[in-house]
């Protein structure tokens, strides 16, 4: 069967669209840009924020589109977008963990899927109140974690596009705010929200 075609293929490809949409959500809450870098839209019937800016709206549509072949072979388990300071020591992350079944072989209800992603969408912009608040001289990134490394020699300039970022790592377990989860076969999503814990040394 044709990976794409397979029912993993079309989750994929939901998948990467959702996160498109969400990841571009969260910047916009954060308030990292002006509001004018940003137009609405609608998306799966809700009101959603889409770049205007031709660069923003290229890095997050490249980065996560990048992830396409390696989320239809199950080898992404994480989607991150992380805040940090000026000195890259993260302020908040946002997590997405996802998680594709590949033994699954039946026919794709992509209304039902939709319909649970969509929920995701309404959920972030309630969630307003546990985000904290950033510096001007935050920076922020998507980050991608590997169940396994992509083989950059079986996968051509899919795995290349992918480095090792230089954002610095907590010391300590962080605190952890789930925001929404969702299981419609074959896929699982959990967002939460990750802050450094109160023990963390400061930097």
């Amino acid at each position: 069967m044709d990976r794409n075609r397979s029912p993993q293929g079309e989750t994929a490809r939901i998948l990467v669209e959702f996160l498109e949409v969400a990841i571009t959500s969260v910047v916009f809450l954060k308030g990292v840009y002006p509001s004018g870098t940003f137009e609405r839209r609608r998306y799966m019937n809700v009101v959603v924020q889409r770049a205007r800016h031709p660069e923003l709206q290229q890095y997050i549509h490249s980065s996560v589109n990048g992830l396409l072949p390696f989320i239809q072979k199950g080898l992404v388990e994480r989607v991150a977008v992380i805040f940090s300071d000026s000195n890259n020591v993260p302020i908040e992350r946002f997590v997405f963990k996802i998680n594709v079944n590949q033994s699954y072989g039946s026919k794709l209800e992509e209304a039902d899927l939709e319909f649970s992603l969509k929920s995701f969408l309404i959920k972030l912009p309630l969630s307003q109140s546990i985000m904290k608040v950033l510096p001007p001289d935050c920076r922020w990134e998507i980050t991608a974690y590997f169940r396994s490394l992509p083989q950059s020699g079986t996968t051509s300039k899919d795995a290349e596009m992918w480095v090792p970022t230089d954002t610095r790592q907590w010391q300590q377990a962080p605190l952890i705010t789930p925001i929404k989860s969702m299981s419609s076969e074959p896929l699982g999503v959990q967002l939460y929200l990750e802050h450094p814990s109160l023990s963390e040394p400061e930097a």
